[in-house]
């Protein structure tokens, strides 16, 4: 690239970059007035797509390039202003087939807008259509409306497992593993072309689990018996008109025809608020805080690495550099009373898990600490949690799951299909333990499963210890079993049922904060605006900026170099070289 070319794009970037600091400056300045919400408005909330747990880690490109991502923590905070808001008459969720939420998720969000509805505002689910996953949410609603196209799927449920086997031995891959014990499945993944006996025993009885927690559900609120709901399973695919005559659905409309119903029952125009809007008003502007504050930590994705972020092959991960920094400031803040430590995490590395335990550990020797769990707290997520002063989660969390995959894989098989070969020397015993070039020795197997029992026993005597019970009682608990919060209640793996809101009470409790004294929740990590993101020490971010903004510039040049060095009629032409 020539030096003019490169100046070009230097000062052209300085502009762009310029630019974006200025509109981020406007951006604050309007945000922090708050947006105008009128009387007798409707806060409409699009829950038509998936849903985390809080915001993922912040990134500068993801928010120049795209909306914020849909939350539980936004949309329970926007619900819980919206029962308090005087400005708010109603609520109005927009629901679709794509409404994949987790089953504590939906117990929380069933728990929010039951209090919307205790404050004597409506909250109307628009749907449309529905899987039998958004029916269990629709149910909590006053009513449920579908559109005359629409349609309602009302199903029983499953559950499958994914096996591998097959495939990676066809590409020359074994997996060498140890898993602790029988029901520690997620290994099966790849030693089997079928569940074990313990797998499948575990997964009916979840499966169970949830299906009379659903089932209790569903007559409370459309007050049909489990005998009348396993009926119309049968019929499985409804029309709207089937739907409404089985009791699922209230009313038929399209979109415009429930605002026109709204209008005349307010009789003046419909007002309305979206979710993304509504959630740029303070919950202090409507009441919702007090001098004390309560800190609500995240910790979210599969445990691994130092820093938080977004992995290509594992998804959002958590590292404990990070989590271990926003629990730190947590500490450190004298206006924070207690700490909510809030995990949705299937689990992972087993070190990193321990780094953040100990934090909680060091911690609640300051302020209390309860954890909050989400949809899925097990294996790791549960190592992050039982060292807290109480543990809560929503009777359809998934959690335990106490036990440990470890080993390696051969890959001789596929090195050898892309003709890879190598060549080594040694040194010393065991210094191939982890060769990827063949299995574990008898020897070497031996030595290394004693080493993942010792680390094991060690996880279950100090899980007996801090939740005084014997270190046999932990075990038949553990290797690998998964159980839902209410049956890890039951079992004395964590204390108490309920979603955040019960944790906030847990924790107001133990800070000697009087039940009835509002308090202020501040969650962490902060959710950092494009200024601070722009301005941060280390210039990666800017640098990706400009890289991303430059990228199709660039790309669209280079083009034009191609088609220009095609038509050689420029060589008849003066050039000036750079």
């Amino acid at each position: 690239m020539s030096k003019l070319l490169r100046s070009k794009l230097f000062w052209a970037g300085v502009v762009v970059l310029g630019l974006v600091v200025v509109i981020a400056v406007g951006v604050a300045a309007l945000a922090a007035s708050g947006p105008r919400i009128r009387n007798h408005s409707y806060l409409v909330l699009d829950l038509r797509s998936g849903m985390m747990d809080y915001d993922p880690p912040a990134d500068l490109v993801a928010q120049l390039m795209g909306p914020s991502p849909l939350t539980l923590q936004r949309t329970l905070e926007n619900l819980a202003k919206a029962a308090a808001d005087s400005r708010v008459d109603g609520v109005i969720l927009k629901l679709g087939l794509e409404t994949a939420i987790g089953g504590a998720s939906r117990q929380e969000l069933r728990e929010a807008i039951r209090e919307v509805r205790d404050q004597g505002k409506p909250v109307i689910a628009w749907a449309e259509s529905l899987m039998s996953g958004g029916v269990h949410l629709a149910a909590a609603c006053d009513r449920v409306v579908l559109p005359p196209t629409g349609m309602l799927v009302f199903t029983g449920t499953t559950a499958q497992s994914l096996h591998i086997k097959g495939m990676l031995e066809k590409l020359g891959i074994t997996a060498d593993l140890h898993q602790i014990k029988d029901y520690k499945s997620a290994a099966e993944m790849m030693t089997r072309t079928d569940s074990s006996g313990p797998a499948r025993e575990n997964r009916q009885w979840l499966l169970d689990e949830m299906w009379q927690m659903t089932m209790a559900d569903m007559e409370q609120d459309r007050g049909l018996t489990e005998t009348r709901l396993l009926q119309l399973m049968e019929h499985a695919l409804f029309t709207p008109e089937e739907a409404q005559e089985a009791g699922l659905i209230d009313a038929i409309a399209y979109w415009d025809e429930l605002v026109a119903e709204l209008k005349r029952e307010q009789d003046e125009e419909l007002r309305t608020v979206r979710g993304g809007t509504y959630a740029k008003v303070s919950p202090r502007s409507v009441g919702l805080r007090g001098r004390k504050q309560v800190a609500v930590v995240y910790a979210q994705g599969t445990i691994a690495g130092r820093k938080s972020g977004f992995n290509p092959l594992l998804g959002m991960t958590m590292g404990h550099e990070s989590v271990i920094a926003d629990l730190r400031r947590a500490e450190k803040d004298p206006k924070v009373a207690a700490v909510v430590f809030r995990v949705d995490s299937p689990g992972g590395s087993a070190l990193t898990s321990d780094l953040i335990a100990r934090q909680i550990d060091t911690m609640k020797q300051v302020k209390p600490v309860v954890v909050s769990m989400g949809d899925v707290a097990a294996s790791g997520g549960y190592v992050v949690a039982y060292r807290a002063d109480r543990i809560v989660a929503s009777p359809m969390t998934i959690t335990g799951s106490i036990g440990s995959i470890s080993g390696k894989f051969d890959m001789k098989g596929l090195y050898d299909k892309l003709g890879i070969s190598f060549d080594s020397v040694s040194k010393g015993p065991m210094a191939e333990l982890f060769s990827g070039l063949r299995r574990f020795t008898p020897e070497e197997r031996a030595r290394f499963q004693d080493n993942h029992w010792k680390s094991y026993n060690r996880w279950i005597a100090d899980v007996a210890q801090r939740r005084g019970m014997a270190f046999e009682e932990v075990d038949q608990l553990a290797q690998g079993r998964v159980w839902s919060g209410r049956q890890a209640r039951a079992h004395g793996l964590i204390d108490d049922v309920g979603g955040l809101r019960r944790a906030v009470e847990l924790a107001k409790e133990l800070a000697d904060i009087p039940a009835d004294e509002r308090v202020t929740l501040v969650h962490l990590p902060g959710k950092k605006g494009l200024l601070e993101l722009l301005t941060q020490q280390d210039g990666n971010q800017a640098s990706a900026l400009i890289s991303r903004l430059f990228f199709n510039a660039v790309q669209r040049d280079l083009a034009e170099a191609a088609r220009i060095l095609a038509d050689d009629s420029w060589l008849m032409e003066p050039m000036v070289i750079d």
